[in-house]
């Protein structure tokens, strides 16, 4: 099957702004979107009015009152006017979630193993998708978009349990067996892909983006599009070389705090119990490393923000948030202005949420996969009216 399909795909370009302008600003009167958009009133009220027919959008929410005339009623989307599988492969757990028009997760099925093998993945996730979509009306599995799926590259690389990775093909495997176009991304790009999406911060168009589980990972935002880059693999933060050798993976991951308390930590955050010791090194050496790594990539492409995340408890990510800004100040910067340091928003359901964000974003945002284009803060502040 192509994997632009479905019906539900073929939004023409003007369609996937308008619903790219509420996704990220709230319901939004037709005037709004015309002055957003720099269509004329005519054609935006013809869009509107087909994806109001189509069930993308809904008009539902209370009329705004303007400054003269009649209140205006705001469009907001339909938050059953599609749905998306998205699959996250993880070291330790895999993870397979339905998500609705709105970003909101509706299904949710979770697999943990000693470490992640092709054929259990396989059967995890198409059994997985078979059981989330038998739960839902005849009329709600036709809007089901695709499956995407996040996945770290080059797994063969972690050891020789993980071998059989090597010359297979998951995505390939995946939409042999479905009735839905399959994507496949690396997880720490689609994590970045649904901060960028999916998101609650105001977020400038370029940044970078690190994610720390297992392994750390990162992404990058320019022009608020995710590049990929030539193998899909741009970003990759955990892969750079690092003082005294190495790389970041090795010295700034969840994987280097459980070696040195010599056990695993829980799947759920609130069951993390850490020595205010080992948390202080640990922190340390992470800020250092990650630092580092960040005023690299802002010395090459001038980017006012670094945003930081990953699989951990919430208090955790606010002290390495905290502590990697720290290290930045203190860092010789001459001639490269130092970007703000922020927590991203998502935490663990930040890969599996950019997996189901890869069919939404190919079906329904301009430009395609991960491409996010913004309003000026102008026009959100008077756009609205």
């Amino acid at each position: 099957m192509s994997r632009a399909s479905t019906p539900q795909m073929a939004r023409s370009q003007n369609e996937r702004l308008i619903l790219w302008l509420i996704r990220r600003n709230g319901p939004m009167p037709r005037a709004a979107l015309a002055q957003a958009t720099g269509l004329s009133a005519q054609a935006v009220t013809n869009i509107t009015r087909d994806l109001l027919a189509a069930g993308l959008l809904d008009a539902a929410a209370k009329p705004q009152r303007g400054k003269v005339g009649q209140p205006l009623q705001p469009l907001a989307l339909a938050q059953d006017g599609a749905l998306f599988l998205g699959l996250k492969v993880g070291r330790m757990l895999a993870e397979l979630v339905l998500v609705d028009f709105g970003g909101q997760i509706v299904g949710a099925l979770t697999r943990p193993y000693p470490f992640p093998d092709p054929d259990e993945i396989l059967r995890f996730a198409l059994d997985g998708a078979a059981s989330l979509m038998a739960s839902l009306a005849e009329d709600q599995r036709a809007q089901v978009a695709g499956l995407g799926v996040a996945i770290p590259f080059f797994l063969w690389d972690w050891g020789q349990e993980m071998q059989p990775w090597q010359g297979r093909d998951l995505r390939a495997e995946l939409e042999q067996h479905l009735s839905l176009p399959v994507w496949l991304e690396n997880d720490a790009s689609c994590a970045c892909g649904a901060e960028l999406i999916f998101g609650a911060g105001d977020l400038p168009a370029d940044f970078l983006y690190l994610y720390i589980a297992h392994f750390a990972g990162g992404g990058l935002v320019l022009d608020n599009r995710l590049r990929l880059g030539a193998t899909g693999n741009a970003g990759a933060m955990g892969s750079c070389p690092v003082p005294g050798g190495g790389q970041v993976l090795d010295q700034a991951s969840i994987s280097v705090l459980e070696r040195m308390l010599g056990r695993g930590l829980p799947l759920e955050d609130s069951e993390w119990r850490i020595s205010p010791d080992v948390m202080a090194q640990w922190l340390d050496k992470t800020a250092e490393v990650l630092s580092h790594a960040a005023l690299s990539a802002v010395a090459v492409a001038d980017l006012p923000l670094v945003v930081i995340d990953g699989a951990m408890p919430v208090d955790l990510r606010a002290n390495l948030v905290a502590a990697v800004a720290a290290r930045l100040a203190g860092m010789p910067h001459r001639g490269i202005a130092l970007p703000e340091v922020r927590a991203g928003t998502l935490g663990r359901r930040a890969r599996a949420m950019g997996a189901a964000a890869l069919p939404l974003s190919a079906g329904f945002l301009p430009g395609g996969t991960f491409s996010a284009p913004r309003l000026a803060r102008k026009e959100q502040e008077t756009g609205t009216v």
